[in-house]
């Protein structure tokens, strides 16, 4: 019975021994994974590729709703051209954070277009602004948007205020950062003006058409560059104006909200409310159908709903009854590399753990004269003179600095 299995055992390691030995000439000869990256890759890897001369990327940064939430945040856009030269339009709650995703160096992120005033298509202009100044920004933040029907509805009037919030924040960073990021310019231009020229650099050319949204004041950009073009709506009701000057463009991004029906089962608004925001306030999907039939571009964009496993096949649907060309539909971080031969639609890889990227030229520090803190306030610090002391020396010990203690 021993000799039996003691037998049995035997045959079962010399045959997996044999199978091993087989193995190894295939294992001696053979890579265990390709050695150069994939380059046809169906993600896009932030900071990794680049674009073509005569190439456009846009990426989706906020998509939802109004109302905010984790998965999408509101309105933001990027557009990145072959030229290097890079533009938001919109820059609603939490597109911030998505933005800071692409590591790209704020020096570089200076130039807003503001579609109109509602807090989900500014409200993290402030993150940008002294946020980027934080992340190393080192030249002033360009801001352009419309004028409003009095000049406390315009966006010089906002930005103001908007310096007024921050004052205490813009104060006491002098001394810790470079400042020179800290200028904030702004661009006010006639809401009214019909394919108005607001910005022409460097081969890029930008154009205002008024937008209707809630009230006068609102507006939509056209972007034309190396015979590529851009338009996006912000938001808006169909109009004349969308309909006229975006024909044909190569990439149309158009507000697509909610239909009443999901206002009205989702966020229990009531009938005559979830209608008129869909239909009057904003573009419904079927609307949005019927203005990108009217307008062909090469690739149909809609944003500004909740993109769920839920609301998609219902939105679509009702697009689908009213247009039948190219279409996307946008949720944050998705991404459109546009060339005049080809689109391509992709999402992006997105490191949640990411850190600023540094300035793109060197960092001037001005320490500020004197205490920020009254005599009040310094009479409540507790130094622990041997613990700060220790940690000074074991830094510079281990950095071969030389940084001495602060007098006071």
């Amino acid at each position: 019975m021993s000799f039996k299995f003691t037998s049995i055992r035997l045959v079962y390691y010399s045959t997996i021994l044999l199978m091993i030995a087989s193995l190894l000439p295939f294992a001696a000869t053979t890579n265990a994974s390709p050695q150069k990256p994939n380059e046809a890759r169906d993600v896009y890897y932030p900071g990794t590729e680049d674009l073509r001369p005569d190439e456009m990327r846009v990426v989706a940064l906020g998509t939802g709703q109004p109302t905010v939430r984790p998965k999408q945040a509101s309105a933001a856009f990027l557009v990145e051209l072959g030229n290097g030269d890079k533009f938001l339009f919109d820059l609603g709650y939490g597109s911030v954070q998505r933005l800071s995703t692409m590591k790209i160096p704020m020096d570089y992120l200076d130039k807003v277009f503001i579609g109109h005033l509602h807090m989900d298509h500014f409200g993290d202009l402030d993150a940008l602004w002294i946020g980027g100044l934080k992340m190393n920004r080192t030249y002033p933040l360009r801001v352009w948007g419309p004028s409003g029907e009095t000049p406390k509805m315009g966006t010089k009037n906002a930005i103001e205020g908007l310096k007024q919030m921050l004052y205490w924040d813009a104060v006491t960073v002098a001394g810790l950062i470079d400042t020179r990021g800290e200028q904030i310019e702004v661009n006010e231009f006639d809401y009214q003006a019909v394919n108005n020229v607001i910005y022409e650099e460097n081969g890029v050319t930008i154009r205002s058409i008024p937008a209707i949204h809630v009230t006068d004041g609102a507006v939509s950009f056209i972007l034309e560059w190396n015979g590529l073009k851009f338009a996006y709506s912000s938001d808006t009701f169909p109009n004349k104006w969308w309909l006229e000057h975006t024909k044909n463009v190569d990439i149309s991004i158009h507000e697509c909200f909610a239909s009443p029906q999901i206002l009205l089962e989702k966020q229990k608004y009531p009938p005559p409310l979830a209608l008129a925001l869909s239909v009057f306030k904003h573009t419904s999907p079927q609307q949005f159908g019927k203005v990108m039939s009217m307008t062909e571009p090469r690739l149909a964009v809609g944003y500004h709903f909740y993109n769920d496993h839920d609301t998609l096949p219902v939105i679509l649907d009702q697009v689908r009854r009213t247009y039948d060309g190219p279409l996307a539909m946008a949720t944050d971080y998705m991404v459109f590399n546009v060339t005049k031969e080809d689109i391509r639609v992709r999402m992006a890889a997105v490191d949640t753990e990411i850190w600023p990227s540094l300035s793109t030229r060197p960092t001037k520090r001005n320490p500020p004269k004197g205490s920020l803190f009254s005599e009040f306030t310094e009479s409540g610090m507790e130094p622990m003179p041997e613990l700060i002391q220790r940690i000074y020396d074991d830094f510079n010990k281990r950095n071969g600095t030389n940084v001495p203690l602060p007098k006071k």
